[in-house]
């Protein structure tokens, strides 16, 4: 399926899509316990966001923004997506709006998409940083970008994990991995 046919498909209620190099990947709505962990992230987050005007414009849900990976024909919706420049004014935003972080909290159906599918799909998009915060694990893998290529640096729950794109922020993994409990 094409990027086009996928963005006028209709869908049934109580299911997520996605499309991977042409094909529909459907999956549950997550359990409750991924929600938690994905709202403390971006309470975190959002938190930053307000202390210091302008270094981050927005925080977009999972529903609330698209990655359109042309190379691969892949449409993505990470958990969050942070930005840190203002939407392009065009009808075709999602084509040229590229996120600086995206974030993948692991769900046990979702593993290997976040390990093994997406981090070449988002290096190919121009990602920045891809974090992927895996409750499982009892860590994240922040992978950034560097030469072309991930880099990734595992952040155990007891670290804070500080990065270049949001000087001041620190994100406390503990928080997010009490959250699920």
């Amino acid at each position: 399926m094409s990027l086009d046919q996928f963005d006028k498909a209709q869908g049934v209620e109580g299911y997520i899509y996605e499309l991977h190099q042409g094909v529909i990947e459907v999956t549950d709505v997550p359990r409750p316990e991924h929600f938690e962990q994905v709202q403390e992230l971006r309470d975190q987050l959002t938190s930053h966001r307000l202390k210091n005007a302008g270094k981050i414009h927005a925080i977009a849900g999972s529903n609330e923004c698209k990655l359109l990976i042309g190379t691969t024909g892949s449409e993505r919706h990470p958990d969050l997506s942070i930005y840190l420049t203002a939407r392009p004014r065009t009808p075709d935003v999602w084509s040229l709006w590229v996120p600086e972080i995206v974030i993948e909290v692991v769900s046990r159906s979702s593993a290997k998409r976040d390990y093994e599918e997406k981090p070449q799909e988002y290096l190919n998009l121009g990602i920045t940083e891809y974090w992927i915060v895996d409750s499982f694990k009892n860590q994240m893998t922040a992978n950034v970008r560097n030469r072309g290529l991930w880099k990734p640096q595992i952040v155990k729950t007891a670290q804070k994990y500080k990065t270049l794109r949001l000087p001041g922020f620190s994100l406390d993994l503990k928080k997010v991995f009490a959250a699920a409990k």
